[in-house]
């Protein structure tokens, strides 16, 4: 039996053990090196130099961290309603028995298996006031195009829905399958009393689906912090810095400014903002249920 058992570990250790010692070598070993960094100043030239808590002082100070930190706040303020309800609401279509069902969930989900470089330049050139086709759209029907991505006001709106529109088939696709767990006994009892399409939605669906809604609620909050291609593709932070986020200031310090330390700081402070917000989520979902 104590043979057997050896033998049992080494064929685990055997199978794991590249997939560990890469995961310890690439992903914890940064890890771990960029919470030292936090606490360093580097300019990748020179050796490292340990300053304390100045680069989280430096944070504090700076207030194009905290225009950056106020921008991240906009895009998941407008975001995260957007995306939970587009995906809601396709969900709900798509797990209906119409014609064609199955093709237009392979179409709403095909934007989140595109790379976003692709998605950003498309929506890049459709957003152009010159020749973009969605001002052209709107012109023929007597409507007056902003901007976009020219505009301050309007070009943190067009990375959101930018977002929305390909992130939408995602939430769809955790909504549906939750959707299809709920068994139709429950919306025969409630057609039996009686309660109409508004009262099943409300009393019977949502409840039931309230542990995939928080669930895409997590993932949609932790990717909301984590913006960045489309913000880097479609506009760079401008225009005026109007859409200046959190994961763009890091990469700009990092590798524009050669501020290391000073990027990892920023990681380390985006990287706690995240967690609370996820474990904050996480306590207000079982208090709910």
């Amino acid at each position: 039996m104590y043979e057997r058992g050896w033998r049992r570990t080494l064929t685990l250790a055997l199978f794991l053990g590249p997939s560990l010692l890469g995961m310890v070598l690439f992903v914890m070993g940064p890890i771990l090196a960029s919470l030292g960094l936090a606490f360093a100043r580097w300019d990748l030239l020179t050796p490292p130099e340990f300053v304390g808590l100045a680069n989280f002082r430096a944070l504090w100070a700076d207030p194009e961290f905290w225009r950056a930190l106020r921008h991240t706040f906009g895009f998941l303020l407008g975001y995260i309603p957007l995306v939970m309800l587009c995906g809601l609401g396709a969900a709900l279509v798509l797990n209906a028995r119409i014609p064609g069902r199955d093709f237009f969930r392979a179409v709403y989900f095909l934007p989140v298996v595109t790379a976003w470089v692709a998605v950003a330049l498309v929506w890049k050139w459709l957003l152009n006031p010159g020749y973009g086709l969605v001002n052209h759209l709107l012109g023929l029907v007597g409507l007056q195009g902003p901007g976009w991505l020219f505009d301050p006001n309007w070009a943190m709106p067009a990375v959101i829905l930018t977002s929305v529109w390909k992130d939408t088939g995602f939430v769809m696709a955790i909504l549906l399958a939750g959707l299809q767990n709920i068994p139709r006994e429950y919306y025969e009892a409630a057609a039996i009393d009686g309660a109409g399409g508004a009262a099943r939605l409300r009393y019977v669906t949502l409840p039931l689906l309230a542990p995939a809604l928080y669930f895409a609620l997590t993932l949609s909050l932790i990717n909301s912090f984590q913006v960045f291609d489309q913000v880097y593709v479609m506009t760079g932070g401008g225009p005026a810095g109007a859409t200046t986020v959190l994961v763009e200031r890091i990469v700009k310090n990092a590798f524009s400014y050669s501020q290391m330390g000073y990027a990892a700081a920023m990681s380390w402070f985006l990287f706690a903002l995240i967690f609370l917000s996820s474990w904050a989520l996480t306590r207000l979902q079982r208090r709910a249920l």
